[in-house]
């Protein structure tokens, strides 16, 4: 059992560095994880594969694919167009209860994503000013049920394998609403701190823009102060690449060089004083007489192409458009356009071609494109059905009629067999990375239990917090849960959270539920950088933010949040 632990402790100890230390994929770091524990003979194949046919986890992947059809309803719809009406604090707050409350049901991600183009396109109120707090109360609202959020079903699935009950539908909704109700205050009262982008139009959007200079240019062999290169209105030479080498911090003084790239960054509507300059190419070949259309898109959650670059993927070949610029909120995007990977919630300007609109994969790998509405929608009896059929699925998995994996089994099929679900959209929304992550993350967890590694790290934590009793170490898990949470992801936070505080609460013989409830609550409390949860990416350029914005809107959320929680899980969980 020695050998077993310090085993397993060097495969955590890796993975945790790897999760916290590099950019490697969740998914490829958890399975690498769990098979490097199947290879050590810690764990047989059978069990291993069994933890990735958990009910909580094909619960949730059945949820994602019914929230396809629940996306394209008129109800979605209608909560977009009522945004329009009354005060900035009256629209968030309908926004923020509309969106906690489709949340609660339905995947967040989902939720934010149909929002996010008539936000964008509001002529009443700033984008800036909902944008965040759209993500916010996605956020919230996932805590309110159990199938609210994809953490709330993954500590589920944990508590069943450590031999605890199944948590309830409503477990977590007395909670959730505490927490909901004074984080739609705390946003309501902080909204004067958000940008407002839509009224400031002295505000320069910090686009980064590439131009290319031709064999042909007068540019080549003068200085950039001789072409005027340094007295561009809205635009600043930020790099010069020439080849295979970065010229940063561009001088005065430095020679422009035959194919040198030169990239610049600032305001989009620039763009017409680099054609000025003679030989440099800003909009490519074909693409060059649409310049004057530009159109700006924004990257979905559900690219083929995250994590790739422009010429990886050969972005003007897929889509017909060449790109000129690209924005990820108010980030330093070192290198050239054709070397940024891409992220969720990346803007992209594009010139495109004649056929650009006709492409059949806009719908996938955009979630906003200017000028158009992406989301197939559902006529009113269609959108009615499926509501009323996923509200008698989820009344009798709660009333323990139909178990609710039977119920969403039967009810994504009849979706599928009426059309209301295309099968190519089930490919293409089927969650194979939250897959591979919880259903190894399952195995990981019952192994730390099984091996007693959780129960010494619970000891050695027990030294130390044991004079502070139960309490404190249910605040201690909550926090350090919280931390995971915003430098990592919030299942893989949950994943490493739940042994320890699962252990913890066996060492002080006290309802291991509270200490459950905190690993739950708090791997959903990630509002303080844009990179610890999807929706918080999803909105970031979208809404020209800088990472200063969740800070200052994101820390007192997460205290209020955070005091909110910790004083309402004792009194509704008791010790």
């Amino acid at each position: 059992m020695l050998l077993e632990q310090i085993i397993l402790t060097g495969i955590m100890l890796v993975l945790v560095a790897c999760l916290f230390g590099t950019r490697l994929n969740p998914a490829w770091l958890f399975v690498g994880a769990i098979s490097s524990a199947y290879l050590a003979g810690l764990i047989d194949l059978e069990t291993m594969l069994v933890n990735y046919a958990n009910p909580s986890l094909i619960t949730l992947v059945l949820l994602v694919l019914v929230s396809i059809a629940i996306e394209k309803t008129t109800l979605v719809q209608y909560l977009a167009r009522s945004l329009a009406n009354g005060s900035l604090a009256r629209s968030v707050m309908k926004l923020g209860l509309s969106t906690a409350f489709l949340s609660s049901f339905t995947n967040n991600t989902a939720v934010v994503a149909s929002l996010i183009s008539t936000i964008k396109e509001s002529k009443t109120h700033s984008p800036s000013k909902l944008l965040l707090p759209l993500s916010y109360t996605a956020i919230l609202g996932g805590t309110l049920t159990l199938i609210g959020t994809s953490t709330n079903l993954i500590v589920n699935g944990f508590a069943i394998e450590a031999g605890m009950a199944p948590l309830g539908f409503f477990d977590f909704t007395l909670v959730g609403i505490g927490a909901l109700s004074v984080g739609l205050i705390t946003i309501i009262l902080l909204l004067k701190f958000l940008p407002d982008h839509g009224r400031k139009e002295e505000e320069v959007v910090p686009f980064y823009l590439e131009g290319k200079v031709t064999a042909s240019s007068k540019l080549i062999g003068r200085t950039v102060e001789e072409n005027g290169l340094r007295d561009l209105r809205d635009l600043f030479l930020a790099e010069i690449i020439r080849g295979e080498r970065r010229i940063c911090a561009v001088t005065p003084q430095q020679e422009i060089q035959q194919g040198d790239i030169l990239l610049f960054v600032g305001d989009i509507k620039s763009v017409p004083l680099l054609r000025r300059f003679d030989g440099l190419q800003v909009v490519h070949d074909k693409h060059e007489k649409d310049a004057e259309h530009l159109v700006e898109v924004v990257i979905s959650q559900s690219s083929k192409f995250l994590g790739k670059t422009l010429k990886e993927i050969r972005f003007r070949e897929q889509f017909h458009a060449a790109v000129i610029a690209i924005r990820r909120g108010h980030d330093r995007l070192p290198g050239g356009l054709g070397q940024v990977k891409l992220q969720a919630g990346d803007s992209l300007i594009l010139a495109p071609g004649g056929d650009f609109y006709q492409l059949p994969d806009l719908k996938r790998e955009f979630v906003y494109i200017s000028g158009l509405d992406l989301q197939t929608h559902l006529t009113q009896p269609q959108s009615n059905k499926v509501m009323a059929a996923f509200v008698a699925v989820i009344g009798l998995g709660i009333f323990d009629v139909v178990p609710l994996v039977k119920g969403l089994m039967v009810l994504l099929l009849g979706l599928v067999l009426f059309g209301s679900i295309k099968v190519s959209e089930m490919k293409r929304r089927f969650p194979i990375e939250l897959l591979a992550i919880v259903g190894s993350a399952i195995g990981l967890a019952k192994l730390m239990i099984d091996t007693g590694l959780a129960g010494q790290i619970s000891d050695a934590l027990f030294y130390v917090l044991g004079d502070f009793g139960p309490y404190g170490a249910f605040i201690a898990i909550f926090v350090m849960t919280v931390v995971f949470t915003e430098l990592i992801t919030n299942n893989a936070a949950a994943a490493l959270s739940f042994p320890v505080a699962y252990a913890l609460a066996i060492g002080f013989d006290v309802n291991p539920l509270p200490f459950v409830m905190a690993v739950a609550f708090g791997a959903s409390a990630s509002f303080i950088s844009p990179f610890g949860y999807q929706t918080n990416l999803m909105v970031y350029s979208a809404g020209n933010y800088r990472i200063k914005d969740y800070v200052t809107v994101g820390l007192p959320l997460s205290i209020i949040y955070s005091i909110t929680v910790l004083t309402l899980i004792p009194l509704v969980f008791p010790f």
